[in-house]
């Protein structure tokens, strides 16, 4: 089976198994969200979030990039912020590093002269 196959399988798993444990869940949160707690993570596919917090459904607002770089010239990451703080309300921000991250590591050594978008984009927000 194909990697998206298995996940779509997997999501639908997920629903049907939170939906039997929970079967309010799903109707509350169509109904909005108020998250408490603002993450700005690193997008490395080894630090979810929601899976390292233990968090459920609702209570994380995230916003991730490359290196969890919060820069105010960054247009994602501010409009973020802005939303969670003056319509979500939320009342603490998180910035999580994690060990071995290449996005800092990346940032850290000289460009490498291949003008990627991920080189541009430290560049521009370090």
């Amino acid at each position: 089976m194909d990697l998206p196959t298995r996940l779509i399988l997997q999501n639908s798993a997920w629903a049907a198994d939170t939906s039997a444990r929970d079967p309010a869940l799903f109707r509350q949160l169509a109904e909005g969200q108020q998250p408490r707690v603002l993450w700005i993570g690193c997008c490395d596919s080894r630090v979810p979030a929601e899976r390292v917090t233990n968090a459920v459904p609702g209570e994380l607002f995230v916003h991730r990039s490359i290196a969890n770089l919060v820069s105010a010239d960054d247009a994602s990451v501010m409009s973020a912020l802005q939303y969670a703080l003056q319509v979500l309300k939320v009342e603490h921000v998180i910035v999580c590093g994690h060990e071995a991250c290449g996005g800092v590591r990346a940032s850290l050594l000289p460009p490498t002269g291949d003008e990627s978008a991920a080189d541009n984009y430290l560049a521009r927000h370090i």
